[in-house]
């Protein structure tokens, strides 16, 4: 057995799963966690999504001021959030069960971006500059934000 290998994780939503601590086998200790990264994606004893879902929009934000900047045309701007934010965010989200508070978190992380992609509209009566809101963005950008 390989050194590095030495903590395993239970993952159940019964409270009353079994409490082992450690595990000892071959000479090898094993510890017992809560939280587990593997492949890239966080796990959890409780099968919870919540904290790989804010890890993944953590990741997704660190283009944002790319996409605020005035240098770059909006065409190329939706090219880097379909290539780069998109997968980034949504890795791995084949296998997430939602709870609608995390479709929520999903769905202002994608409008918060493509807002800032758009910037803000003229409204035609009161000549003021104002947000865009979701159903004008849902509109303007035809690529899905959730996967399905």
């Amino acid at each position: 057995m390989s050194a590095d290998k030495t903590k395993y994780l239970v993952m159940s939503r019964d409270q009353n799963a079994v409490r082992i601590q450690r595990v000892r086998m071959d000479n090898s200790t094993f510890e017992r966690v809560e939280v587990f990264k593997y492949l890239g994606t966080i796990l959890t004893n409780q099968n919870s999504i919540a904290e790989e879902i804010k890890c993944r929009l953590r990741s997704g934000n660190t283009v944002q001021k790319l996409l605020s900047s005035r240098l770059l045309s909006k065409n190329l701007k939706i090219k880097i959030y379909r290539t780069i934010n998109l997968p980034v965010v949504l890795y791995g989200c084949e296998g997430w069960s939602l709870t609608l508070r995390e479709e929520r978190k999903l769905r202002a992380f994608a409008n918060m971006v493509l807002r800032r992609i758009f910037g803000p509209r003229r409204d035609e009566v009161t000549g003021e500059w104002r947000r865009l809101r979701n159903e004008e963005l849902n509109d303007l950008n035809s690529y899905p934000i959730l996967c399905g």
